[in-house]
C-alpha cells in the first residue's frame, strides 16, 4: 500500500497553466477576428465615412463672412485700470 506522492508546488503550477490556456482560448473566440474580417470592417468604415463627407454641405465666401462675423460678441474692455 504505498501512495503515490504528488508534489503540491508542481500541481499548482500545472492548474495555473490550465487556467490560463483555457481564460486565452476563450478570449480568442470572443475577441479574435480574422484578416479578412478585419479588412471587411476597415472597407466599410472607410466608405461610411466617404458617403458622409460627400453630403457635406459646402459654404460660399457670404455665408463664411457672416459666419465668422463678431457681431454677437462683447467688445474688450479697453477702460484704464486703475490700481
Amino acid at each position: 500500500m504505498t501512495a503515490e506522492i504528488i508534489n503540491l508546488r508542481q500541481v499548482r503550477k500545472r492548474r495555473a497553466r490550465e487556467a490560463r490556456a483555457a481564460e486565452a482560448a476563450e478570449n480568442r473566440t470572443r475577441f479574435g477576428r480574422t484578416r479578412g474580417e478585419r479588412t471587411r470592417d476597415e472597407l466599410v468604415e472607410t466608405r461610411a465615412r466617404l458617403l458622409h463627407e460627400a453630403h457635406r454641405r459646402e459654404l460660399d465666401a457670404a455665408e463664411t463672412e457672416a459666419e465668422s462675423a463678431p457681431g454677437d460678441l462683447e467688445p474688450p474692455d479697453t477702460s484704464p485700470k486703475t490700481p
